[in-house]
């Protein structure tokens, strides 16, 4: 018989400006860390998911980081499919585990992009473009993100005002997380004011680059009730793939998203009413609010007035991104929609503190890989 999955451990480190760390380092920490929280050791562990590396390449990282840690997992392997990793990872973590093949699959993401790559990682991210028909013209991955928030912009659907109301609200809540990189307090005018970096979008509208690593630990239910925290259970989850570059993309109102949510909630029997806490990519302000429409949670034109209402806020109608998201939180590669597993979880445990959203009992973390390219719907529930 087929186990259920459930998280049995979470870790994030310090994010922001981490001259001292390596890739290794903060894959270490965070795995450690994750395997603290789960009261597990490392001899525990049968299966290794890692993401990738800009920073640090390597061919075969899991391998590398087994290596370093000094183990041998039974399963190990490393996905590279962009900013969709981390919850790629949970999700073939899912897979392992209810097919008996493993008992604890540790996922593992990190990266010191900030500060062991500085200014090259613009370069990295813009090569990720179409050789024939991006690259030559200088697409960089804001101005690729920007085409989608135009057409936005030209039907009336979201304007600068939005944009902002969502950053204003996610900064606000980054400064409740002691380990966000942006903590400093904006206002409406502060992302108003900041200069602009591919239009609509502004640098508050964009965001940072970090050094940074998380880890989740996926395990056969069964095993719970040896664990010393509570147990988050794996609900379901999606996935859904429209194009790769954006060029292609059939449409730049509607993406996978839709079907990585839809397929989630399918499978677990839910409505989106039924989510109380969501963790969604918000590389860009109008990213986030693009999906929260495509994925079915509002109506066409009506996410952006929803954000100036602050329905968004840990206390509003649908608390959104509590630590901050990647615009204050910090991103860090593919540890970038990792943090939002580990803070769904966190949710759902009842840990966050002020960050805490009352009786949460159902989380959706959700990453995307690409220009919208790929999407990965993760829906936990309080066991």
């Amino acid at each position: 018989m087929a186990s259920k999955a459930i998280v049995s451990g979470v870790y994030d480190t310090q994010v922001g400006s981490l001259p001292e760390s390596t890739c290794m380092s903060l894959h270490a920490e965070a795995s450690l860390g994750a395997l603290a929280d789960a009261g597990l050791k490392l001899s525990d562990i049968d299966g290794l998911l890692t993401a990738y590396s800009f920073a640090s390449p390597q061919l075969m990282l899991g391998g590398v980081l087994a290596e370093y840690l000094g183990f041998r997992p039974k399963v190990n392997a490393s996905i590279c499919m962009g900013g969709m990793t981390g919850g790629l990872l949970v999700r073939h973590a899912e897979s392992l585990v209810r097919s008996g093949l493993c008992r604890h699959v540790l996922c593992v993401t990190g990266d010191n992009r900030l500060t062991g790559m500085g200014e090259r990682v613009q370069a990295a991210l813009a090569d990720v473009g179409h050789a024939q028909y991006e690259q030559p013209y200088g697409m960089s991955v804001p101005a690729a993100f920007a085409m989608a928030a135009q057409v936005y912009f030209h039907e009336g659907w979201l304007n600068g005002d939005h944009l902002a109301a969502v950053a204003v609200n996610q900064r606000a809540n980054a400064a409740l997380h002691p380990q966000s990189h942006m903590k400093k307090p904006i206002t409406m005018d502060d992302v108003r004011r900041s200069k602009v970096i591919a239009s609509p979008l502004r640098m508050l509208d964009c965001c940072p680059v970090s050094d940074g690593g998380a880890a989740v630990i996926v395990s056969a239910s069964e095993t719970g009730r040896d664990r010393p925290k509570r147990s988050v259970e794996l609900l379901a989850t999606g996935e859904g793939h429209t194009h790769e570059h954006i060029f292609a993309a059939p449409s730049l109102v509607d993406f996978g998203c839709r079907e990585s949510v839809g397929e989630a909630l399918g499978h677990a029997g839910l409505k989106h009413t039924d989510i109380d806490s969501a963790h969604i990519y918000d590389c860009f302000t109008s990213t986030l609010l693009i999906q929260l429409e495509a994925m079915g949670f509002y109506e066409r034109g009506a996410a952006g007035p929803a954000a100036l209402a602050g329905e968004f806020a840990i206390g509003g109608r649908f608390p959104l991104n509590t630590n901050g998201g990647l615009l204050s939180y910090g991103s860090s590669g593919p540890a970038g929609g990792m943090f939002h597993v580990v803070e769904a979880v966190r949710q759902l445990r009842g840990e966050c503190g002020q960050r805490q959203v009352k009786d949460a009992e159902v989380a959706l973390a959700h990453t995307l890989g690409g220009i919208f390219s790929g999407h990965c719907s993760i829906l936990l529930g309080r066991a």
